[in-house]
Formats: C-alpha cells, sequence, structure tokens
C-alpha cells in the first residue's frame, strides 16, 4: 500500500500524523535560539603572556617563539597569528571551523604547559582562553559620573554590574572596556633611594617577607578546636608607607622614607571615553546557539534594579544594543514569510480558481514548514535571517508537490471521475514525478557534507532546511494531498455555473496554454538549433561569471563605522586620548547623522599609540543617506578608517626580520598606486623612539655587579613590574614597584638608579651603562610560524574583494624575492576558500543530481536532458545580478547552487509525462509535446509560485537586505529565464536524443495514461 492509498483510506491517520508534526515544530520553535547569522566564526584559542617591562623584540624571542614552536604540534591547526609588543605576547591559534575547541584549547594548554620551561622565571604563567563562534558582543552597557572617580566606576561595574549580568540565562562571559583595576602604587625616588642605601630589588624583597597569609594550623583544647592564621597583609597605604625595608647605622628604614604609597590603576594608559567623559563599558558575550533577544529582554528587567544598586551619581546606561538590528533582521524575515505565503496562496487561486482546491496545497505549506523547525532543533541550529530565508525559499518549493498531486486529481475530477477514484489514480500517476523531484533537489544539497569553511557552515544549514522542508513536503503531498483532495473536491454538476474567478482565468490560462503548444510546435521544427543555444547560453553563463564582480558577502547598513587612529610612535596615553576626544567632537559637528560615538585608547593587544572610534549611527529609516556615503565623509575628517567590514588583509612573511624591513617600503609605495585599494597600510612599523641601555660588562664585573642586577633594577623601577598583591573589600589587587614619574621623565634620570655591588656598595647606573637612542619595531608578528607583516587595504568605489587580491597578488609577484610567502587573512582568506568551496559544490550538486536522475529514469540520456535546464538557469540567474548591480559571493552562489534543484524540478515533470506517452507507443516528438502541454499550467503554476515566493526577499527593504536580496534575485532570474526555456529546449532536446521507446520496467502498470492528451 502506497502513502497515496494509506492517506485516502485512513484519513484520520494522515490527519494525526500532519497534527503530530504541527505540535513537535511548534514546541522546537519555542525552543529555538534567535541569532543573526549562523555560527560561522572559526574556533580560536589566545594564550597571552605577560613579562612586565620587556621589549617587543625579547618578547618575541624569548616567549612568543618558544609558545609557538610547542604549538607546532597540536592537531587541527588553520594557523596560527601572533603579535609582540612591550610586555605582552598575544598568540591567536584558529582551527578549523568544524574542530572541537574544547579538545583544541587542552591540546594548547598541554602544549603551553611544557614550553613553560624554557620561558623566563619571571614571566607571568601564560593565559589559555577560548574565543567562541559568539565571541562578540551582543549588548554594550556604559557607566559614567561626573563625580565618582573611574577607579570607583570600574569596581561598580565589576563586582556589581557585572555579577547582575553575568547570571542571565544564556551569557557567555562580561567584558569590562576600559577597565581601571584598583592598584597599590609604590612610587620611589631615586635620590632617596641612594640616600638611604636602597635598590628596587630590596622594595620586593621586604614586601614579600613583611606581607604574608599563610596558614599556620589549628589548637585543640579539651572539647574545643581553632584554626591558627598568619595574616600580616599590608592593605592602606599607610601600613606600605611603613614597611620595614633595611637597618643603616641603627635606625629603620622604611618606604615613606624614599617614596610613597598610594592607591591608582593597575593601568592607567588604557580607557573608554565619549566625548572627552571617561566611561566603563560592561559588553555581554552570548554562549552558542543561545537566544539574544532573551539575553536583552531578560537585562532590560534587571535594568532597573541594577541601576537602584549603584551608588548615587553614577549614570548606567545601554551604549549598544545589536539585538535592535537582529529584531528588526528577523521581524523582516518574518514578514517576507507571510508575505510569500499570501503570494504562493494568491498564484495557485488563481490558477485553481477554486477555493477547495486552493485550500490543498495552502495548508500543505505549513505543515510542511513548521516540522522543520523541529529538524533544526534536532540539528542545533537556530532562528537566524539564513534559516528563514531557507523557509521563505521553501514556501515557493513545498506546494510544487501538492499542486502536481492535485492538478492531476483535479483534471479526472472535472472529466467526471468520482473523487477518491480520481484522488487514488492521479495521485498513482506522479507518484515517480514526485518522488523524483524531491530527490533531485534534496541531492542538490549532499555536497554540502563536503565542504568546509565559512562557505560550509552557511551552506550547512541553509541546506538542511531547505531539504528538510522539501522531504517533509514530498510526504504531505503524497499522503495527506490525496486524502484531501478525496474529502474536499467535488464532481461539478452539468449545470453548475463556473464562478467569476473562474470565468476570467480560465479563457486566459486555455489561450496561454494553445499559444504554448503552437509555439513550441514551431520550435519543434527547428529542434537542430537547440543545442546550438545550449552551447551559446553556456558561454554567456562563462562571460557573465568572469564579468560580475566578486566578494565574500554584500555590504550590510549596520548603522555603525569604526575609525582606527594611529598617533605618532612613541606618544603618550594623554596625547592619544586627547586626539580622539577632537576627532569625536570634529565628527559630531560635521557628521549630523552620528548618534553616539566611543572612543578607545589603549585598547587590549594594540599599541599603546592606537585608538579606536566607535561611531553609532541613527537608525537607517532616520536617514537620507545610506552607511557608505556617511563613511566618506568619516574617511575624509578621521584618515584611517576600517572599511565597513570590507576590508583586504594581505600577509607577508619573510625569512627574517631585517629582509621584511628592507622589502615592505616597496611593497606599500607600489600598493598604495593601485587604483583597486586605497588606504594601504601594514602593521609593522619601524618607528618607536627607543633607549638602550648597554652594561658594560668588564666594568660591571670589576664592580662586582650581575648583569641580572642591572636588568631587575630597571624593571623594577620602570617595568610596573607588580611585586606581589594586596586585599581591599575581600578582593584581591596588584602592588606595583616604579619610579616616581617626576624623577623618571628625561633619559637621563635613568643613571640616577642605583645597583649594590658585591661589597655591599651602591653605584649609579651610569658607572656600568651606556645610553643609546635608537628606533625599533613597536611590534613583531609572526603568521604560521614566520616572520610577518599583514598590508591593511580598503577598497576604492568599484572594486570588489576579488580585484583588490588581484592587485596584491600582481604586486607582491613582481616585488618580492625569493624566500618569501604570502597568505591571505581573515576575510580575504574566507573569500578565497569560498570561492574554490562553492564551485566544487556546484560541479558535485550537478554530477549528482545527474546520478540520482540516472538511477531513478534507468537511463542515462533522460537525465542528460534534464538536466539541460541548469545552463538555461545560470544565466538568468547571473544575468539578473548583473542588471541590479549585484556581484557573485556566498549567497549568491546558494542561489544558483538552489536552482540546480528547482528548475531540473521542471523538466523531471516533462520528461517523466514524455515516457509515459512513449510507453503508449507514440514517437518522442508527439510525446513530448502532449506531455509539454499538458505539464504546461502546472510548471507555470510551481514557477510562479517559486518566484512569488522569493520576490519578497529580492525587494524587501531593510536591516541585512544585502545578503537576502542577492540571493533572492538569483533565484527569481534563474527561475524565470530557465523556466521560460526549459519549456522550449527540453522538448526539442528530448525529441532529438531520446530513444523512440523507453523501457516499460520502470513504468507504474497501474497508472492510467489516458487523461494524458485531454486538458491538463
Amino acid at each position: 500500500m502506497t502513502l497515496s492509498e494509506l492517506g485516502v483510506r485512513r484519513p484520520v491517520l494522515a490527519i494525526v500524523t500532519a497534527i503530530a508534526l504541527l505540535v513537535f515544530g511548534a514546541v522546537a520553535l519555542a525552543l529555538l535560539g534567535v541569532r543573526e547569522y549562523p555560527a560561522v566564526d572559526p574556533p580560536v584559542v589566545t594564550v597571552r603572556t605577560t613579562y612586565a617591562g620587556a621589549a617587543a623584540q625579547t618578547v618575541d624571542t624569548t616567549i612568543t617563539e618558544p609558545i609557538e614552536q610547542a604549538l607546532g604540534g597540536v592537531a587541527g591547526i588553520r594557523t596560527i597569528s601572533s603579535s609582540s609588543r612591550d610586555g605582552i605576547s598575544d598568540i591567536r591559534v584558529e582551527f578549523e571551523l568544524d574542530y572541537d575547541i574544547a579538545e583544541g584549547a587542552n591540546d594548547v594548554r598541554d602544549k603551553v604547559g611544557l614550553a613553560r620551561r624554557n620561558l623566563p622565571p619571571d614571566v607571568d604563567p601564560p593565559v589559555v582562553e577560548k574565543a567562541d563562534a559568539d565571541a562578540s558582543p551582543i549588548i554594550f552597557i556604559t557607566l559614567s559620573s561626573e563625580s565618582a572617580s573611574i577607579l570607583a566606576i570600574n569596581e561598580v561595574a565589576d563586582t556589581l554590574v557585572r555579577e547582575r549580568v553575568q547570571t542571565i540565562p544564556g551569557v557567555a562571559s562580561v567584558r569590562i572596556f576600559g577597565e581601571q583595576r584598583w592598584a597599590m602604587r609604590l612610587r620611589l625616588d631615586p635620590v632617596a633611594m641612594a640616600g638611604h642605601g636602597v635598590v628596587p630589588a630590596d622594595i620586593r624583597d621586604a614586601f614579600a617577607r613583611e606581607s604574608v597569609d599563610l596558614p599556620a594550623g589549628r589548637t585543640e583544647g579539651t572539647q574545643t578546636e581553632l584554626g591558627l592564621r598568619a595574616a600580616q597583609l599590608l592593605s592602606t597605604p599607610e601600613e606600605f608607607g611603613r614597611l620595614v625595608l633595611r637597618e643603616q647605622n641603627g635606625r629603620q628604614i622604611v618606604l615613606g622614607d624614599i617614596g610613597r604609597a598610594e592607591l591608582g590603576a593597575q593601568n592607567p594608559r588604557t580607557g573608554l571615553r565619549e566625548l572627552g567623559t571617561p566611561m566603563v563599558g560592561v559588553a555581554i558575550v552570548p554562549q552558542p546557539n543561545s537566544n539574544a533577544i532573551a539575553i536583552a529582554d531578560e537585562l532590560y528587567q534587571r535594568l532597573d534594579t541594577i541601576r537602584e544598586a549603584v551608588p548615587p551619581g553614577i549614570e548606567v546606561d545601554i551604549g549598544y544594543d545589536f539585538t535592535t538590528y537582529v529584531r528588526k533582521s528577523v521581524r523582516e524575515v518574518q514578514e517576507t514569510l507571510l508575505t510569500a505565503f499570501g503570494l504562493v496562496a494568491l498564484v495557485i487561486l488563481l490558477f485553481l480558481r477554486d477555493w477547495r482546491a486552493t485550500l490543498i496545497p495552502v495548508l500543505a505549506i505549513p505543515i510542511s514548514i513548521v516540522p522543520t523547525f523541529f529538524v533544526m532543533y534536532a540539528l542545533g541550529f537556530t532562528i537566524n535571517i539564513l534559516s528563514l530565508v531557507a523557509l521563505v525559499l521553501a514556501i515557493g518549493v513545498v506546494c510544487d508537490d501538492a499542486i502536481v498531486v492535485l492538478e492531476n486529481v483535479y483534471s479526472r475530477i472535472e472529466r467526471g471521475a468520482a473523487p477518491e477514484q480520481a484522488a487514488l489514480e492521479g495521485a498513482r500517476e506522479v507518484y515517480f514525478a514526485v518522488l523524483a523531484t524531491t530527490v533531485a533537489l534534496v541531492a542538490v544539497f549532499v555536497p554540502i557534507v563536503f565542504v568546509g569553511g565559512l562557505t560550509g557552515r552557511l551552506l550547512r544549514e541553509f541546506g538542511i532546511v531547505v531539504a528538510a522542508a522539501v522531504v517533509i513536503s514530498a510526504f504531505v503531498a503524497l499522503s495527506l494531498s490525496p486524502m484531501m483532495c478525496h474529502r474536499l473536491l467535488r464532481s461539478p454538476r452539468a449545470d453548475a455555473r463556473p464562478g467569476l474567478l473562474h470565468r476570467v482565468m480560465e479563457p486566459l490560462l486555455s489561450m496561454a496554454t494553445r499559444s504554448y503548444a503552437w509555439t513550441l510546435a514551431g520550435f519543434l521544427r527547428v529542434r537542430v538549433v537547440a543545442p546550438t543555444l545550449l552551447v551559446v547560453f553556456g558561454a554567456a553563463t562563462i562571460a557573465l561569471w568572469q564579468a560580475l564582480p566578486q566578494e565574500l558577502a554584500p555590504l550590510e547598513d549596520r548603522s555603525n563605522i569604526r575609525v582606527t587612529t594611529l598617533a605618532p610612535e612613541g606618544a603618550n596615553f594623554a596625547y592619544n586620548a586627547a586626539a580622539l576626544d577632537r576627532l569625536a567632537t570634529t565628527l559630531v559637528d560635521q557628521v549630523p547623522e552620528i548618534r553616539r560615538t566611543f572612543s578607545i585608547v589603549g585598547r587590549q593587544g594594540a599599541a599603546a599609540n592606537v585608538g579606536l572610534q566607535n561611531i553609532y549611527l541613527v537608525e537607517p529609516e532616520e536617514r537620507s543617506r545610506s552607511q557608505a556615503e556617511i563613511f566618506a565623509d568619516v574617511a575624509r575628517i578621521g584618515g584611517d578608517a576600517d572599511e565597513l567590514r570590507v576590508q583586504l588583509q594581505y600577509a607577508l612573511q619573510a625569512p627574517s626580520p631585517d629582509d621584511l624591513l628592507e622589502v615592505l617600503p616597496q611593497v606599500l609605495e607600489r600598493a598604495a598606486a593601485r587604483p583597486e585599494l586605497r588606504f594601504v597600510d601594514a602593521d609593522l612599523k619601524l618607528a618607536r623612539p627607543e633607549l638602550r641601555i648597554e652594561v658594560d660588562r668588564a666594568r660591571a664585573a670589576d664592580l662586582g655587579v650581575a648583569v641580572r642586577d642591572v636588568a631587575d633594577a630597571l624593571q623594577l623601577a620602570f617595568g610596573e613590574r607588580r611585586i606581589g598583591y594586596f586585599l581591599q573589600r575581600g578582593r584581591q589587587y596588584d602592588v606595583i614597584s616604579e619610579l616616581d614619574r617626576s624623577a623618571a621623565d628625561e633619559p637621563s634620570d635613568v643613571d640616577d638608579l642605583h645597583v649594590r655591588t658585591a661589597s655591599g656598595e651602591l653605584v649609579p647606573l651610569s658607572a656600568v651603562t651606556r645610553r643609546a637612542e635608537g628606533i625599533a619595531p613597536s611590534a613583531v608578528y609572526r603568521f604560521d610560524r614566520s616572520v610577518s607583516a599583514t598590508l591593511s587595504a580598503g577598497l576604492a568605489p568599484g572594486y570588489t574583494l576579488g580585484d583588490g587580491i588581484h592587485a596584491l597578488d600582481e604586486v607582491t609577484a613582481e616585488l618580492l624575492p625569493s624566500g618569501f610567502r604570502t597568505a591571505l587573512v581573515g576575510e580575504a582568506r574566507d573569500f578565497s576558500d569560498s570561492a574554490s568551496s562553492l564551485l566544487f559544490t556546484f560541479g558535485l550538486a550537478v554530477l549528482l543530481a545527474y546520478l540520482v536522475l540516472a538511477a531513478q529514469f534507468d537511463s542515462f540520456i533522460d537525465p542528460l536532458i534534464v538536466m539541460m535546464t541548469v545552463p538555461l538557469s545560470l544565466v538568468g540567474g547571473l544575468g539578473a545580478l548583473a542588471v541590479s548591480g549585484g556581484s557573485i559571493n556566498v549567497f549568491s552562489q546558494i542561489g544558483l547552487i538552489m536552482l540546480v534543484g528547482l528548475v531540473t524540478k521542471n523538466g523531471i515533470l516533462i520528461v517523466e509525462f514524455a515516457n509515459h506517452h512513449k510507453a503508449r507507443g507514440l514517437a518522442p516528438e508527439l510525446a513530448v509535446r502532449e506531455a509539454a502541454a499538458a505539464r504546461f499550467r502546472p510548471v507555470l503554476m510551481t514557477a510562479l509560485s517559486t518566484v512569488l515566493g522569493v520576490a519578497p526577499i529580492a525587494l524587501t527593504l531593510g536591516a541585512s537586505t544585502g545578503s537576502r536580496q542577492s540571493l533572492g534575485i538569483a533565484v527569481i532570474g534563474g527561475m524565470a529565464v530557465g523556466t521560460f526555456l526549459t519549456l522550449y529546449v527540453v522538448p526539442a532536446m528530448y525529441s532529438l536524443f531520446s530513444r523512440p521507446r523507453r523501457p516499460a520496467a520502470i513504468v507504474d502498470a497501474g497508472a492510467s495514461a489516458d487523461s494524458l492528451t485531454d486538458r491538463p
């Protein structure tokens, strides 16, 4: 018993099955997370190591290189990149997209643990952290005050806001920007130190000796027990001032004699500001697959209680809420979903002219779509723009099978067959065609399992959602639709007067059918031109592919622009902060669309002279200019600006730092001259002023001064080195030793520092060292363990990422000597990978669809005829992109791949019915003419349903529409042109190459072909 027979004869079972599918889908819908796009960022593990006071080159050779060498054997690594700056080593280990980040992090920790034996002994322990795919904050909270200090604000952010926010379900981590933690800063006077016979190491040793908190055991009585604790921790500036350092002439020398202790900031060279006002930012990072909108809703509910709990004078505000953008994008796609449903229902009604008949495919849409949410939940997907777009596309597809079944059943009822008989025979007749089209469409998405990286992740979720909806729709069409045909359709009475819709539409449809039959007959008389047309369309496809601009993804208007500022090398925090304040004020005065702007000075992992201006614009509907137009103004005012996420990064890998520094200026000069590029820059710069302290080893040996003591004294005096911890309100903070800045603002002040000789006497550093001024790189970079410099370039108007990559390839091929290598970084690398992956996927999809159809048709010729529809659809899709000013990108290529399955459906219907006619003994030409005329209406109806179902995607305006539009335009153009040409080219190719008689083995013996020459 087939599904159709089971549905017709056991209607309750069919209804209960449909209800169960809807219930499971509805429950899953309530449990699914909501985000903008699928999780496509690679799993990343970072290793940060702090070496206070060390120069960038020292950090690179003593920390970064040994750790990178140890990481070489970790499995699953895609790239290793690092930056070594003064006092900090940052290593970024990027794994393959499908690699388990937990396993990768454990492997990295193990290797870093082994590498610690090769690191300097006074280096802080390396910190290994996972950066998940969702590591971007979704909400940014700001805290500011006109009266409270930034340290007090930071304490509120750390102890109150962070703790209240961290407990929100779905939150992975909470980050603090502009963080200024408390620290006890011991500011030392070098002259007083020399006068009292104190060297920097004496302060460190005294603190370690006098500030302790150790367990001392317990004491027991006859019935009681007391724990013992030796707690002698220093916690206030006064207590630190009384710290005994040494004895001199019978007198105790305390810290207050040679300096002072004061509460200050742990890192005073970083900050967050808004138009000059210092503030602290709290950023919320969601867990993978969590519901970002639910997190935001819960935060807003807690915000009032947080504001009530903060001390008076501190204001808590929402600086930026990315979920607003996500809400708008998802809402627009949901509205598109409903619009597509309405348009498809209207098309079906116009073609069928009967509300009862229309109800059958219309009901098939939600019954096919809603259960797809259960598949998404089971596979760990989320509700996002791409999955919703997949469902919008599916609306125009899932009703196709129901339409095919309904149209065949309906035509039998109109000829007088009983509804039950018509349902059984009509469904049986198209059973193979429905299965063939379903399997062919699903087969298109099977190759995605072989695709990795960003493209594979996007394709996987999109393809599985569409495939799941199509499979469910086939089940509904073959089980529920025949049952509904049996129950809802009625045999027309002989005296019944057709309705108004029937009277209007029937003449139009009949005329269209007759016109098509007449033009098809004429085309078949010159069918020998069909192969030539296919060659022409194939050539046009190749030409359009090469002519269209190529990029990773279309630019989205997110109302956000980032400006990176670069102060002169050697500029300090105050200089950089003042420059950013001036820039922010100028931008707000000259760009009226700016809503808020935040300045980040001395951001984590960046050089001291690098700043970031984060600009948030008013919503697109509130302004007349696009984000790209506003960016032109911002770039003019701000200079170096990030290219609205469209930025090219290109790594040069060299055998040695000297080789790289020699060739880099030439590459930059030549790249800047290319018309495709602008704002060309490199991260490696040899321009930072440096004061080198060179030890006279012979003189030091004569005086009994160890080189280690010299380095130790410099580090404790100038390196802001942590010498221990202190407690304040139950929390642990750093104790930092340093020279008072008033005594250390000139290069000659280094000479005032003293070290102790072997005899116990003090000598100034000038006695054993020489000073030399020079320049050095502010940072040393590595990419895949080679010394590197990364070029960053914006794209000139009219050029895409592919053009920029090609330009840099030409420049480096001409200038780089042997031994150099190049590598794409970031979005450029994803673009390159996606191009090759999608071409491979497309070719594999075509091949697999052909093989599946060959197995189903039991023929190598018939599926080849069906696959002729592919170049016909591609030329339409690419042509539509060209006319609309679109590009070839990940999303438009997803649409092109989908066309392989969509357009072949029409070819399958024509070829399958032509085979039925051949089984009756008709010649191939007559058989295909009859089949094409008989299937004209359902082909036209399904094509219009798909086109109108996708139309809201292509025509929608609003948030995140660029990617959706390119996908929709490709599908609409391909379906429109492909369907029209399929109706002529496929019959022509069938009549040319089909054998006179098809083997009867696969023809359903029970099927009746009597209706095939009658009215469709």
